[in-house]
């Protein structure tokens, strides 16, 4: 496996180990995961009466990797390119799949309420125009995969992936900001470059889509990163869940991930178990640090039990899909 293939593989299985770390612990408030887990070491299955996951196996993925994936394919059959309509149809099969499963974990309020009004006949481009979570974030990584060269030609992939749901400033400063970070990594960035890269890349996001009021994603980026610089795990985790944001606000969980990133730039794994014991949308947080991570350091920086229980347990196709993304990148 060469250096770029790696990188590849390693923010595909890098967003899926950060999911499924983050899967038993999302929407759970910081108290209760310390409580229950105390320091989170590993995969857990979730409790019985967990409101979203309830019953689920230790290591399985949820609907963060589950549309990245989705949205590997399409861009993988559009040779690089999304097509919005169909995007939303796949996001609207995925969900009816997802109900069979009995599963809880269906499409998120801005996707939901976006796939709807494509359905009804609303125009694509004003589909997604109230979509400010971060849906569109949580399944960029494989846009940051296969998308190189020109900062613009980045960004305008990642509008392209994500108006139908997402067209809204501040998600699509976020979305490019994870696309950036994960393209840089392909590229051969350490974190420190590709957070770099994501914050110019939100400067840039922000002025596409339409208008909504929300904290600046790249501003927030840099002071979240500042405000956890060389703090302990504990203390920045405390200072993450309290004052940068762990709900599904792409002004929140964007900069948070980044924090995370900034306090274990070195250590992918740790990273990931960080993320996924803060609490709130912490298995998003933690797949957008995980694919970053992943993308700057490669596959082989995670524990080859964690890769080996992504495996086994969801059975996904991410080697071939990173090898596919990669293709497009050359």
């Amino acid at each position: 496996m060469t250096g770029a293939e790696a990188r590849a593989a390693g923010a595909l299985y890098g967003l899926a180990i950060g999911d499924a770390l983050g899967m038993p612990t999302q929407s759970l408030p910081r108290e209760r995961i310390r409580r229950d887990f105390g320091s989170l070491t590993g995969f857990e299955p979730a409790a019985a009466d967990h409101p979203i996951a309830a019953g689920m196996r230790a290591g399985s993925v949820t609907d963060d990797t589950e549309q990245a994936v989705l949205l590997a394919r399409l861009l993988i059959e559009g040779a690089g390119h999304i097509d919005p309509v169909a995007l939303a149809q796949a996001l609207l099969d995925w969900e009816d799949d997802m109900r069979r499963r009995g599963s809880l974990d269906l499409l998120g309020p801005s996707t939901k309420r976006a796939v709807a009004a494509v359905a009804a006949g609303t125009p694509v481009e004003e589909a997604g125009r109230r979509g400010d979570t971060n849906g569109a974030a949580m399944r960029i990584a494989p846009v940051g995969i296969a998308s190189g060269g020109e900062p613009a030609a980045l960004l305008d992939s990642v509008v392209e992936a994500s108006l139908v749901t997402h067209n809204t400033s501040v998600a699509l400063a976020g979305a490019a900001a994870v696309a950036a970070a994960v393209s840089a990594g392909i590229d051969g960035a350490d974190v420190k470059e590709a957070v770099q890269r994501a914050q110019e890349a939100a400067s840039a996001g922000v002025r596409r889509g339409h208008w909504i009021a929300a904290a600046d994603v790249a501003s927030r980026i840099r002071w979240a990163g500042e405000l956890v610089a060389g703090r302990l795990a504990e203390a920045a985790a405390a200072d993450i869940y309290h004052l940068v944001g762990t709900s599904v606000a792409t002004q929140e969980s964007v900069p948070a991930a980044f924090a995370v990133l900034s306090v274990h730039p070195d250590d992918p794994w740790q990273a990931c178990l960080l993320a996924a014991s803060l609490g709130g949308d912490c298995d998003t947080i933690a797949a957008i640090a995980g694919a970053i991570a992943g993308a700057c350091h490669g596959v082989g920086s995670f524990p080859e039990d964690a890769v080996a229980t992504i495996r086994t347990v969801n059975r996904l196709p991410l080697d071939e899909l990173a090898r596919g993304l990669l293709a497009l990148r050359a």
